[in-house]
């Protein structure tokens, strides 16, 4: 696992990033919408590799980007690559950098409803009422 700021991504990292987001979002889920939102830019980017290939990846986004708190987003597993436990994984690898470098903050996410059972797993609360984002069913939720 490795985690990188956008300034230290390699071109090939990047290209890699992208590839695997539309893979999954915009062509898997046919989710049509515009990844560059320009939080890229500022966020921590946590890559898991199987030789060369990216299988996992998120990003962290500090304080007050998406919301007040910290936030974790765009979570993919490449699809051959999933039900290994990767997503758990990177997650928790994540709340703990979180925790070490942001730690008088909770943790905010919009997570996909189908994968509410999985966050809550990790200790997340469902917070309001879900919403759609792009089409896709949400829910926001915080770990405190």
């Amino acid at each position: 696992m490795t985690i990188k700021i956008f300034e230290d991504l390699t071109t090939t990292e990047l290209y890699n990033i992208i590839h695997l987001r539309e893979k999954v979002f915009v062509v898997e889920q046919e989710c049509y919408y515009l990844d560059a939102d320009g939080h890229d830019l500022k966020a921590w980017h946590l890559m898991v590799n199987s030789d060369t290939k990216l299988v996992a990846y998120l990003r962290i986004l500090p304080p007050n980007t998406t919301y007040p708190s910290p936030s974790i987003g765009r979570v993919v597993i490449d699809k051959s690559f999933r039900n290994k436990n990767l997503g758990r994984k990177i997650m928790i690898e994540a709340i703990a950098f979180i925790k070490i470098n942001f730690s008088n903050y909770d943790i905010e996410i919009g997570a996909q409803i189908y994968l509410n059972s999985f966050y809550k797993s990790l200790g997340f609360k469902n917070v309001g009422e879900e919403y759609l984002e792009d089409g896709i069913p949400h829910i926001h939720m915080i770990l405190e």
